[in-house]
């Protein structure tokens, strides 16, 4: 059009450029296609000079707004490029594929595809953004384009910038963009809605910077990154980034470090990466630190960081430092959430309630609940389902850090005092509801979490128990032995519950040095027969048990504690057992039984009874044995008895095992049969599991396989095989687990 109307007026182009003081070598560029959208100012002087009515006037502005509009979509403006990607980039595999989704997922009719990738500090999710977005990159013909909102930033970079930057880089002039938030959104919309364009909008502060960054529909794809949940935006798709498992940590760290990772030896790269919990940034600096000193060896670097208190200080490599990458997360927090961050840190556990969690900050529960929403929004926390929250370990050292350093002395001793005397005190509540004379409180300790139920009380325990143990182990150094003699004795009936619990050692052990330091025989030496008891649980240890019963009978006489002196002679009699001793065994188990008998514990006369009867059995005795049993499990089901309801109920289950296991080595089988499964079932309604059991269950699939019962058989010894692992026993569970599949 132009060429015409120049033609039109007998102008030349130099004549032209001459008049309208356009240089000829623009004019050229327009009329041979090469500059379809020039300047506005330059097509109202070129009007002028051709001297154009209103309507050719108006018709060639319009044109050449219309062309501008074009050129913006391939002219190359360099603003807003894709960062370059890492060579060894590693994992993320199934998150790729999420991106690579993305874009062809559908959404509604004026919904954008946009798609959210939220993570703690050190994860990664930008280098995962720039990675995803270079594969992906051949679907987007329009443009891939990158900014940085500043998210974590003192001043994130304020919407109307970001709309400006976008639209700069979409190729919109300076003096065309709108100069209100409202008007630029606008315009951006329209300009995504057709075009195959990919934004990657990484490090977004919150919902209201980025919302008016999301298309409205149409082919453009939006990629999110944030430390935050921005859980406010709507019809997103979102992806949370976790750490690398260690396979993929292993292959990033050796990635990083090159050929001289086969130098440094596997054992010591994995030792590093465990030490770096599965964090991009922290295996980052790790590797930089090794590649950049050639004389240092990955297991000295191992060995630096195995030390708690200097731990992060090994996380840096130049500007590379992984606690200021939480540092700019804890500097979002209000100030009642940072002190709870950082007195979080005196938790003694992997993980914790929020119950407990107000026990450490000091505050009412409602207010940790917004405290720990807010540390889970910006990924100083994970939450789970189950209402559990934990730090990352090295998160932890973090906050550890900061409660040292803008904490003092007596403000970081009043959280840990509240939470070693309330985890001890809830320990101690919990394990009471299985003791016969305590159960349910009848006026609960308002300041300790309600536990309904023997149910709730057991959960709490096994839940908890990394918390209350290390509690213990705190209280017992800070000399505070009232509370850990407590706790200790409140486990006895409990840990019945939980035989193959690897803490039993521990909390007896500690009970009973916590009697010794109040000067208090009688409970040193029950401590000592719980001990006892652990030693006899299967792998026995009878020397151990002979050497704890030894010093609980010195102790118990010393303090004329009956019913101690009875229960050291019982365990005694366990460890004589165990070495085929039974005729000595007999003889411990009958003292023992008479003792209780003059104090009138039933209970306890009827243990000892029952002891006398597998000394029976063990020696071959299994008539007699069975008389034994039989008699007992008569006493167990009398309700005149006078033995306490519960551990009788406790109890048959077990009489009827041992019945079975008599009638089994009788030759009585059809009744063994039965008696084995009525008792399995007893202990299946009280949930215990454990190697009775188990052996219970393999005798009994024993048994059906040879009655050619053979189903019945299989699923049996899956059974068996099943708590066989749960207790650690993986001979048996190998063996039953092999018979379960070849029955026949």
């Amino acid at each position: 059009m132009l060429r015409a109307h120049r033609r039109a007026a007998r102008l030349t182009l130099e004549q032209l450029a001459e008049v309208s003081l356009v240089s000829a070598r623009a004019l050229s560029d327009m009329e041979r296609g090469r500059s379809r959208g020039p300047q506005h100012r330059t097509v109202v002087a070129l009007a002028d000079a051709l001297k154009l009515d209103a309507d050719d006037r108006r018709q060639l502005i319009e044109l050449a707004r219309e062309g501008r509009l074009r050129n913006h979509w391939t002219r190359p403006t360099g603003l807003c490029e894709l960062p370059r990607s890492v060579d060894d980039f590693t994992g993320r595999a199934a998150e790729l594929v999420w991106v690579s989704e993305l874009v062809y997922a559908e959404s509604a009719p004026g919904v954008g595809v946009v798609g959210l990738v939220t993570g703690s500090a050190g994860l990664g999710k930008t280098t995962f953004a720039v990675r995803a977005a270079h594969a992906v990159r051949p679907s987007f013909p329009d443009g891939v384009f990158f900014l940085d909102l500043f998210g974590m930033s003192q001043r994130p970079l304020a919407t109307a910038d970001a709309l400006e930057m976008l639209l700069r880089a979409l190729g919109i002039a300076d003096q065309e963009i709108p100069g209100d938030t409202g008007g630029r959104a606008s315009l951006y919309r329209a300009l995504l809605r057709d075009r195959r364009v990919l934004v990657v909008l990484d490090n977004a502060a919150s919902e209201e910077q980025v919302r008016p960054l999301l298309p409205g529909g149409g082919a453009a794809r939006v990629l999110i990154t944030a430390r935050r949940l921005l859980s406010g935006l709507e019809g997103v798709r979102r992806l949370v980034l976790g750490p690398l498992p260690l396979p993929e940590s292993t292959q990033l760290l050796a990635g990083i470090l090159g050929e001289r990772s086969a130098s440094d030896g596997e054992a010591a790269l994995v030792r590093l990466c465990e030490l770096c919990g599965g964090l991009p940034l922290a295996l980052r600096i790790i590797g930089n630190r090794l590649v950049s000193r050639p004389g240092w060896g990955a297991g000295e670097l191992a060995a630096r960081l195995a030390d708690e208190e200097r731990r992060l200080d090994q996380f840096k490599a130049g500007d590379l430092q992984i606690a200021n990458a939480f540092g700019m997360s804890y500097e979002q927090l209000a100030d009642s959430a940072r002190r709870m961050f950082r007195r979080l840190a005196v938790v003694p556990g992997q993980n914790f309630d929020a119950s407990l969690a107000a026990v450490a900050g000091g505050v009412p529960i409602e207010d940790a609940w917004d405290d720990l929403d807010d540390l889970v929004d910006l990924g100083l926390l994970y939450d789970s389902c189950m209402g559990r929250y934990r730090f990352h370990d090295l998160v932890r050292l973090f906050a550890r850090g900061r409660l040292h350093e803008e904490e003092s002395l007596a403000e970081r001793e009043a959280p840990t005092g509240r939470v070693t005397s309330w985890l001890l005190r809830m320990a101690t509540l919990a394990g009471r509801w299985f003791e016969p004379g305590y159960g349910r409180p009848d006026r609960p300790d308002p300041d300790l979490a309600v536990l309904a139920s023997p149910q709730e009380a057991e959960g709490w325990l096994r839940v908890n128990v990394d918390n209350w143990l290390t509690a213990m182990q705190a209280a017992a150094a800070a000399g505070r032995h009232s509370l850990v003699l407590d706790c200790a004795e409140s486990m006895h009936w409990f840990s019945d519950l939980w035989v193959h619990s690897p803490h039993w050692h521990e909390v007896f052990t500690r009970g009973a040095e916590a009697a010794g330091a109040l000067g208090d025989l009688a409970q040193q030496a029950t401590q000592l027969n719980y001990l006892a008891w652990v030693h006899s649980v299967p792998p026995s240890d009878p020397e151990a048990v002979l050497r704890c019963t030894s010093q609980a009978l010195e102790l118990a006489t010393r303090a004329g504690a009956t019913a101690q002196i009875a229960w050291a002679h019982e365990y005694t009699a366990s460890a004589l057992r165990l070495r085929d001793r039974f005729a000595e065994a007999v003889t411990a188990s009958s003292r023992a039984a008479e003792l209780f008998k003059t104090i009138e514990d039933i209970d306890s006369h009827v243990q000892c009874r029952a002891h006398i009867a597998h000394c029976l059995f063990d020696e071959g005795r299994h008539t007699d044995a069975l008389e034994q049993y039989l008699a007992l499990l008569a006493l167990l089901e009398d309700t005149e008895s006078g033995m306490t309801p519960s551990v009788a109920s406790r109890s048959r289950p077990f009489a009827l095992i041992r019945i079975g296991h008599c009638l089994e080595r009788l030759g009585r089988r059809t009744e063994a049969i039965t008696t084995l499964s009525e008792g399995i079932d007893a202990l299946d309604e009280l949930k215990v599991s454990d190697f009775r059991q188990a052996g219970a269950l393999e005798s009994l699939a024993a048994l059906l396989a040879g009655e050619g019962r053979t189903d019945e058989s299989r699923h049996a010894y899956a059974r068996a095989a099943q708590v066989f692992e749960a207790i650690g026993d993986t001979g048996a569970r190998s063996r039953c687990h092999a018979l379960a599949a070849g029955t026949s």
